[in-house]
């Protein structure tokens, strides 16, 4: 799940991700960054992390400033999105510095880290599904709009998502308490999810969740595409000046964007193989780069889907986008001011 291997310093370290995604990294073992490539790559990473997060801030910080955005549904499941991205973004960018610094760290810790990251990964395909079934009945049923979607049921959905993750997570933490000894949790290891969770039970029992996650979302994001996609098709047969129908397509297949790139997390072990065979010499290079698009890439979408497209959100995001600067000129304008006088 996350970036790994960047200075394969440990032999226990290398065999457990060798057995954990079927491939031996003896011939890599030698390759190390330098520090200068080191420090490039974390303050890449902590820069886009930083970039993002001041990103989603600001949005939150919108949010709570104005009660058109805290009363409408549609917004909330939005920030509620927007929240888990920082979560997530948070936990791995922490995990990928960690590795740098520490490279070992406390089992307890990284078990807590992880399963963090694990919730706000499942949350995501969730949260997406949820907002799409919003737009439809926004779309398709107007009239039983404002009856179905309330902000006490939206904030039982997000209650809900919590719950399926949990269900999904949990499991996975009650059987590292099953099947390791007590000293295990005193240890220090390399803080990744296979590391982690290396039970054959529980490469079995992710493989079935993640299936019946994503078909499950792949399919309502496909009925609500098509339904709208109708409905869109029906107000240009019939001329109507109403252009809401086209833009909730077009955000419903931002979603599905979003999706994809999300799923790429459940593939990497497999592309990551495929990178180490295919180039064994760049492999450093090119997991970091797996790392940018699938861990960071996908946390760049939700901002543009209503931070950015959305008129009413984007006139107020720059408003307190842009505060920053201008708290920065107005001490020198009244320092100024009290020059000449």
């Amino acid at each position: 799940m996350f970036l790994c291997n960047r200075v394969l310093q440990a032999p226990q370290i290398s065999s457990m991700n060798s057995s954990s995604y079927g491939y031996n990294v003896s011939s890599v073992q030698s390759q190390r960054d330098s520090y200068s490539t080191a420090v490039a790559k974390n303050v890449i990473v902590l820069a886009l992390g930083l970039t993002i997060n001041y990103i989603n801030g600001t949005l939150i910080h919108t949010f709570r400033k104005h009660q058109i955005f805290y009363v409408n549904p549609r917004y909330i499941l939005f920030i509620h999105l927007v929240v888990n991205d920082m979560i997530q973004l948070t936990t791995t960018i922490s995990l990928f510095v960690s590795s740098y610094i520490f490279y070992k760290i406390n089992v307890s810790l990284c078990c807590f880290i992880v399963t963090l990251a694990v919730f706000t990964t499942l949350n995501t395909p969730l949260n997406l599904a949820v907002m799409a079934v919003e737009c439809y009945i926004a779309i398709c049923l107007p009239l039983r709009h404002a009856k179905l979607c309330t902000i006490k049921r939206t904030y039982i959905l997000i209650g809900c998502i919590w719950a399926m993750s949990a269900v999904s997570t949990l499991p996975d933490v009650f059987i590292i308490f099953a099947t390791e000894p007590v000293q295990f949790f005193y240890s220090k290891i390399f803080c990744d999810k296979n590391t982690m969770f290396r039970h054959p039970i529980h490469l079995k029992k992710r493989d079935v969740s993640y299936i019946i996650y994503l078909v499950g979302v792949w399919l309502i994001l496909f009925y609500t595409y098509i339904r709208i996609f109708l409905a869109a098709k029906d107000a240009k047969a019939a001329k109507s000046p109403d252009g809401n129908a086209n833009k909730t397509r077009n955000t419903i297949l931002l979603h599905g964007f979003q999706l994809l790139l999300c799923m790429l997390t459940y593939v990497s072990p497999v592309f990551n193989k495929t990178l180490f065979y295919w180039f064994p010499k760049h492999y450093l290079h090119l997991i970091f780069i797996s790392y940018i698009i699938i861990q960071i890439s996908p946390r760049f979408v939700s901002p543009i889907v209503y931070g950015i497209r959305d008129k009413t959100f984007r006139q107020h995001l720059k408003k307190y986008l842009l505060c920053a600067a201008r708290a920065s000129i107005k001490p020198w304008t009244a320092a100024k001011l009290m020059l000449l006088y």
